[in-house]
């Protein structure tokens, strides 16, 4: 090695360990950016994850009050004469196993209708959500088969007493099972048919007549409530068996009632009778109730209707006579070419509609038939409800978040 080499050698190592530092100082401000940057970025996550999860609780605390007062409003029901003079209404209550608390208001009144406002508040998070809160009664439909319902030949299901802007009428059923609604020949049903959740109308319709409205799915299944007899009505004594023609000016309990031929049940009262066993009315016996009268009778056994019997005939009122089936009823039968102005509500009994019978009102039953020629006209102002009435409920309707 020469002296001019050596001599270089310190100016190459020099130069070196200079490019060795800015190597090492540009890794080191790459890694400050990106670290700053991942820092940056857990940040952000950690800040949305605490946003979303702040977003999630206080929606779930508004759903929560919405749901509570929903509850407290059904149970004012309960209490009879209805009074809205103090309507549900809480501030900041928690809601459990969280941070989170909810408020909600119910305004509104009986002539206007009842809406909910529910919040929710989680951290610095608020979610409102709104509904509106109509009653329902059991006459939604004209007809409801919860098992299902077949209109034989000729059959016919139309409506009366509604307004211009009404919903249209409709038939029903929870079924979804091949033919669980069925039109035989020139069976006609003025307006809706309405078929369970998840069905198909091509397999749950069996169509060979008429249908003027639309065939739809129900969104969820239509509630059908039992109902038990009153405790003052079960408790009081029985009357025995009801044989012969009579007049009733308060409510009473039979055993039975087994009227003949031609014989006439006079109500001239709002009157409730329970029967414990089965109800006969023999060939063209009428149930007469006066204009400022009503009957609601319970049966605890089966009923059958013969010939030519009538119900309700002089006020032509629906809303004045009420059959409701108690779970312990099994079959309704009306013979050929009676009549009935009234509703019929017995969730657990197969409905049977004889040749040539008209019923002014409603049904609702587990299995509906109606044979040739049958017919009933809904009275659509039995979707008008009261609180006092009974039963009836609130129900959710136009749900919306703000």
């Amino acid at each position: 090695m020469n002296n001019r080499q050596i001599n270089e050698m310190p100016h190459i190592s020099r130069r070196r360990s200079g490019f060795a530092l800015a190597a090492m100082l540009c890794a080191v401000v790459i890694l400050i950016i990106i670290g700053s940057a991942l820092l940056s970025l857990g940040l952000h996550t950690r800040g949305l994850a605490v946003r979303t999860s702040s977003e999630i609780s206080a929606r779930c605390a508004a759903d929560a009050g919405l749901t509570k007062a929903f509850f407290e409003m059904n149970e004012k029901l309960k209490i009879i004469p209805w009074d809205d003079s103090t309507l549900p209404e809480v501030t900041n209550e928690i809601l459990p196993n969280s941070d989170a608390v909810y408020s909600y208001a119910v305004t509104g009144e009986l002539s206007s209708g009842y809406n909910i406002k529910s919040t929710g508040t989680s951290g610095l998070e608020e979610r409102t959500v709104q509904c509106s809160l109509p009653l329902q009664g059991l006459f939604e439909y004209a007809i409801f088969g919860d098992s299902s319902v077949n209109l034989k030949k000729s059959a016919k299901v139309d409506w009366y007493n509604y307004d211009d802007d009404d919903p249209p009428m409709q038939l029903g059923t929870n079924s979804t099972k091949k033919g669980a609604i069925t039109l035989k020949k020139s069976a006609t049903v003025n307006g809706n048919v309405v078929i369970g959740v998840g069905g198909d109308p091509d397999v749950a319709v069996s169509n060979s007549g008429e249908i003027t409205g639309d065939i739809r799915v129900s969104p969820e299944e239509h509630p059908i409530p039992l109902i038990t007899v009153p405790e003052w009505l079960e408790g009081l004594p029985s009357s025995g068996t009801m044989k012969d023609s009579t007049t009733l000016s308060c409510s009473a309990k039979y055993k039975r009632i087994d009227l003949k031929n031609g014989e006439t049940m006079t109500v001239d009262r709002d009157v409730s009778i329970y029967v414990v066993e089965d109800v006969t009315l023999g060939n063209s016996v009428e149930i007469e109730i006066a204009d400022d009268a009503s009957l609601v009778l319970y049966l605890g056994g089966d009923f059958e209707s013969k010939n030519s019997a009538q119900i309700n005939i002089e006020t032509k009122d629906a809303k004045k006579f009420q059959m409701v089936g108690l779970d312990t009823c099994k079959d309704i039968d009306f013979k050929n070419s009676s009549e009935m102005y009234g509703t019929i509500y017995a969730p657990k009994a197969d409905v049977v509609m004889h040749n040539s019978n008209k019923t002014w009102g409603a049904i609702v039953a587990k299995k509906l038939e109606f044979k040739n020629s049958g017919e009933l006209y809904y009275d659509a102002s039995l979707r008008e409800y009261k609180p006092d009435n009974s039963p009836v409920r609130f129900v959710m309707t136009n749900w919306h978040e703000e």
